[in-house]
């Protein structure tokens, strides 16, 4: 999957669509989801133009890394949710239904969210 500079993270990282801002650094933006699937659901993305964990581990400077990995906890415990639990969940790729091609970090909270997969059966 390349990267598509016209991407919505990308728009909104540019000001082009408006987003519900939680956080944000120098290297990272945090926001809320516009189809939330749990009573908190964040997005955290880093502002480089990275299309995966394996892109960003392979070409993000160590600044941004750091700042992206920080970013995403301290997302988790601005919204309340490091004392009961939350999940963090990043897609890559048609299989796991990747709709953005840009790195991002679900962060969901509120409520039980049960197992992570459907276990075969």
């Amino acid at each position: 999957m390349t990267y598509d500079a016209g991407n919505v993270f990308a728009r909104i990282l540019r000001g082009e669509i408006p987003c519900g801002k939680v956080h944000e650094t120098a290297m990272s933006l945090a926001f809320h989801d516009i189809n939330p699937q749990a009573p908190t659901h964040v997005l955290v993305i880093p502002k480089g133009a990275y299309v995966s964990w394996a892109d960003f581990s392979a070409k993000a400077s160590e600044a941004e890394i750091v700042d992206f990995v920080r970013a995403v906890g301290e997302v988790a415990r601005m919204v309340g949710a490091e004392a009961p639990g939350y999940r963090l969940l990043a897609n890559h790729g048609p299989d796991s239904h990747q709709e953005v091609p840009h790195l991002h970090v679900h962060v969901f909270a509120g409520r039980p969210l049960g197992p992570m997969l459907k276990r075969p059966g």
